[in-house]
């Protein structure tokens, strides 16, 4: 936005009506209004014409729409929670969760903590969540995988989500060998 974002943050702030700087303060942030109305519906722009400045556009769109965070992370969850691989093989369901993850990340970037932990809290939190996407990931595959989905649990310590994934595909491509093997060892009797 040219450098204007500090219209809608407040780190320009709104100079004094009679202070030198207050007409081309104005000017830029009439501009900053414009664009963001002109981004919206015209519905929605009918409703936000009469907000005094950037800054107060910028609140109550926040404040109209952010809420919906909830109901995106509640579908979000879901869509997760729901997931099976079906008729996907492990790479597409992989694939799959993992972007349903990312998503997930996205919605919660807020609450990243980016502090220098010395009591070990935040690498406990990232081994619960590392864990517990794990066994979500297990959770959703078929039947097929029971054997192993078992035993990927028991392991000690837990493997990654990326180690998992290379057992299962190996325990894939030894299903898609092994019938085809059992044929040919068939048809040689």
């Amino acid at each position: 936005m040219k450098n204007k974002v500090g219209f809608i943050t407040g780190k320009c702030k709104k100079p004094n009506t009679d202070d030198t700087t207050y007409d081309q303060w104005a000017r830029w942030d009439d501009m900053v209004t414009s664009w963001i109305l002109n981004s919206l519906s015209k519905d929605l722009t009918d409703s936000l014409q009469y907000v005094g400045d950037a800054k107060k556009l910028w609140q109550e769109l926040e404040d109209r729409y952010d809420q919906t965070n909830g109901a995106n992370l509640y579908q979000l969850q879901k869509e997760i929670n729901d997931l099976s691989q079906g008729a996907l093989d492990i790479t597409r369901h992989y694939t799959e969760i993992k972007r349903l993850w990312e998503k997930l990340n996205n919605l919660n970037a807020y609450a990243q903590c980016n502090c220098q932990c010395t009591c070990g809290a935040k690498a406990n939190m990232h081994k619960v969540e590392h864990n517990r996407r794990l066994i979500q990931f297990l959770m959703g595959l078929n039947e097929v995988y029971t054997v192993v989905r078992g035993n990927i649990p028991m392991m000690n310590p837990l493997p990654s989500i990326s180690q998992a994934f290379t057992i299962l595909i190996q325990e894939e491509k030894h299903r898609e060998v092994g019938p085809r093997n059992k044929l040919v060892m068939e048809s040689l009797h």
